[in-house]
């Protein structure tokens, strides 16, 4: 299979091997572990002055941190890989069909089977969204015009078809409003027992760093990859199987997050090049201040009229 064009990246040849850890990755790790801090103590509810303000904190608020930090990992974790494996700056699960296939499944299982557990609807969701990738490789297989933005088209086009036959079933069955729902993305349902299958994420984040070496030879290209020994079909399946984990979880528990995984490895590899072993941490830091920093903004917004979770 061959690859698309590179574009726009900073070799890693140029750049060099960054630093895993370094002084500036502590100051990031302090300024959003403040963010986090402020997102615990954001909210309508009174958890000083109310007599169950301390059971509401442990129920609300800190289930809905700890998504924050989870989501937002992963959906920029899985920009960054999809980016290395398609070696193209415009892509991420929201920009080849990933998502909108995660949705068709979750469609289907509510019409299906109504009352399937949270657990079920993860693994169908999960499914649907590797086929859907998978779909996606396919068809850039086909295309002989291999330029930057024909690649996202491609998705994007996949992403519309499917997006509206699921439109279509759920009109079918009066599940509009429920797809609506879904493709939303929100944090105001995230609760205590119904937001911890989003720690699956965390071992996708591990498993990545663990094969990222691979993934980062991987995204170099068919040849490059084959000549220094690296099995290029093995680790295409194996990036897109982590890609399909964290889109399927987080599209269910949360909903969808779209164009995260397509800003923030781009900014991140700007300015330190196209290592994802010394990225990853940057990446997942950056996702998770961005979903924080909108979710305080909502929060603080919509605040007065008393609508919100607590």
């Amino acid at each position: 299979m061959s690859s698309p064009t590179l574009t726009a990246a900073p070799p890693l040849a140029r750049r060099g091997r960054e630093k895993l850890i370094d002084g500036k990755l502590v100051i990031g790790i302090v300024a959003v572990a403040l963010l986090l801090v402020a997102s615990l103590f954001t909210g309508v509810y009174d958890i000083f002055g109310a007599e169950d303000g301390a059971e509401m904190f442990a129920i609300t608020r800190i289930p809905r941190t700890i998504a924050l930090v989870l989501a937002g990992a992963a959906m920029a974790m899985s920009g960054l890989i999809m980016q290395l494996m398609t070696q193209n700056r415009f892509v991420e699960p929201s920009t080849t069909g990933t998502t909108e296939w995660a949705g068709l499944g979750l469609i289907l299982v509510m019409i299906f089977v109504p009352g399937a557990a949270l657990l079920t609807r993860m693994t169908v969701a999960i499914i649907f969204s590797f086929v859907g990738t998978m779909v996606f490789f396919l068809f850039l297989r086909k295309v002989t015009l291999r330029s930057s933005l024909i690649v996202p088209i491609i998705g994007i086009m996949l992403g519309a078809v499917v997006g509206s036959v699921s439109t279509f079933v759920a009109l079918q069955f009066d599940a509009l409003q429920n797809l609506g729902v879904w493709f939303a993305g929100s944090f105001t349902s995230v609760l205590r027992g119904s937001y911890e299958v989003l720690w699956i994420v965390l071992l996708v984040g591990v498993a990545v760093f663990i094969v990222a070496d691979r993934l980062t030879v991987a995204g170099l290209g068919e040849d490059i990859a084959t000549n220094v020994g690296v099995n290029y079909q093995r680790v295409l399946l194996l990036g897109t199987g982590l890609v399909a984990i964290a889109t399927g979880v987080v599209t269910v528990v949360v909903g969808n997050l779209p164009f995260l995984g397509l800003i923030v490895p781009n900014v991140v590899s700007l300015i330190r090049g196209d290592d994802l072993r010394s990225n990853l941490p940057w990446v997942c830091l950056l996702g998770i201040a961005i979903v924080t920093v909108c979710d305080l903004i909502g929060r603080t917004i919509i605040m007065p009229s008393r609508c919100r979770s607590p």
